[in-house]
């Protein structure tokens, strides 16, 4: 909120409408613009241009999509960014992304949800007898990279996979299953 105290009737008129705009009660004091925009412009909002300036800078718009719903702001890292198929292994390019993001997210005090997503295509192996442990192994291999070589705080992390329960495209078609094969980093609110 605004504290004063020297009242000043302009910067407080100013305040006053911003906030009346902002929350949709009608004030009929004068704001600038550029007022308005120092004073509502959310974190929520200055970590998504963060992360578009990101993807846009990089040209990460294929490999990378940005969500933003009631849970916060969630960044879709796609497999074969990180990630051999049927591995948990990061590859070498996978980890400058991660650093770029790391640099982004370390800065903010919200918590960060890891999600491992694997298409419907069955796995049966020695190391992943299913596909819930693939998931699990790619959310927990992407948060150790993230806390141990890019300082996340680890009080801010947690994991979870999700097998192929929540997918995001149809699992019809080879292209459409490789955007269910992700992680997801979920800035959560």
């Amino acid at each position: 909120m605004y504290t004063i105290s020297n009242i000043d009737a302009t910067k407080y008129k100013n305040v006053a409408a911003a906030l009346g705009s902002y929350f949709g009660t009608d004030s009929k004091a004068p704001a600038k613009v550029n007022d308005v925009k120092q004073i509502v412009e959310s974190p929520q909002n200055s970590l998504s241009s963060q992360l578009s300036r990101l993807i846009a800078e990089y040209n990460y718009s294929s490999m990378i999509q940005l969500d933003e719903n009631e849970r916060g702001i969630t960044v879709h890292i796609l497999d074969d960014v990180l990630f051999s198929p049927g591995m948990a292994v990061l590859n070498e390019s996978s980890k400058s992304v991660l650093k770029r993001l790391a640099e982004v997210i370390k800065s903010i005090p919200n918590d960060i949800r890891i999600e491992g997503h694997t298409d419907n295509t069955p796995i049966n192996t020695a190391r992943y007898p299913s596909n819930w442990h693939l998931s699990v192994d790619r959310a927990l291999t992407t948060a150790y990279y993230l806390i141990d070589q890019q300082g996340i705080d680890p009080d801010k992390v947690s994991i979870v996979g999700y097998s192929e329960y929540r997918p995001i495209a149809p699992n019809d078609s080879p292209t459409l299953r490789a955007k269910n094969r992700r992680v997801d980093l979920v800035i959560l609110k």
